[in-house]
């Protein structure tokens, strides 16, 4: 199940979630230093951490899942957000260079469809990042932060169902070391707690992060193989109904 469209707005004005989205962004900025010039997609609640990439990015969209609501985005510009079914995006085939899931993997009942679709309109040599929860972080155990909403995942699981859904994973890394409180002493630590978490305990991370690339696979020579067999196995044309047996060609005498 989705966390509300109107609780992520709200998680990510308080201040919480304004040390997430920097901690999250921190990470994000190191795999994709640059979009300039492309297309990205962001499925699900992605809006907190697009704000840099709608600065570079030739083009920037929002989809978000039809049973998380949405909201416009951004909210002093020109709606970029649309509604739409996770199985099938309203987007046409190999629509975008980049596509930044968050916010929807861990609360959807179609997760392969929905990552199905996401490769469809990803062009070919595109990639896509996932933001989820940690299955072995506090973040994911705290229900008081989106984080705690849904089915979280390892490294690995996610790993698994990305090649599942033909894509290929390029590299994993993890974000939010920080605990999940709201004490300010504990705020203004968040890049000490970021630094030390990835050094000594990143398996504790609130976040997993990783990157995959589109899978393109070529069309087997077996398909066209097939397509001769059919030729070859066309129907002999039978004799019109009413003519004659004297207007079909006599058979040939069979040999002594």
């Amino acid at each position: 199940m989705h966390a509300d469209v109107v609780d992520l707005r709200d998680f990510y004005r308080s201040p919480l979630g304004q040390v997430a989205r920097r901690m999250v962004n921190r990470r994000l900025r190191e795999i994709w230093p640059t979009v300039a010039g492309l297309s990205v997609l962001g499925l699900g609640y992605a809006t907190p951490f697009l704000g840099r990439l709608a600065e570079e990015a030739e083009r920037v969209v929002v989809c978000m899942p039809a049973t998380q609501g949405v909201l416009a985005w951004p909210p002093d510009a020109p709606n970029r957000a649309t509604i739409g079914e996770e199985g099938e995006l309203p987007f046409p085939g190999q629509f975008f260079d980049r596509i930044l899931i968050a916010h929807a993997l861990e609360g959807s009942e179609q997760v392969r469809p929905m990552l199905r679709e996401a490769w469809r309109v990803l062009a070919g040599g595109g990639r896509l990042i996932i933001v989820v929860p940690n299955r072995r972080g506090l973040w994911a155990r705290r229900d008081m932060t989106p984080f705690g909403y849904g089915h979280p995942y390892s490294a690995g699981q996610l790993s698994r169902l990305l090649r599942d859904c033909l894509f290929t994973p390029a590299q994993t890394t993890h974000a939010l070391f920080v605990p999940p409180f709201r004490w300010r002493v504990l705020h203004r630590s968040a890049l000490a707690w970021e630094r030390a978490g990835e050094r000594w305990f990143p398996r504790f991370a609130g976040v997993v992060i990783i990157e995959a690339t589109k899978q393109i696979y070529a069309v087997p020579p077996v398909r066209a193989a097939a397509r001769k067999r059919e030729r070859l196995a066309a129907p002999v044309p039978m004799r019109p109904i009413g003519a004659r047996r004297s207007d079909t060609p006599p058979a040939e005498p069979e040999a002594p």
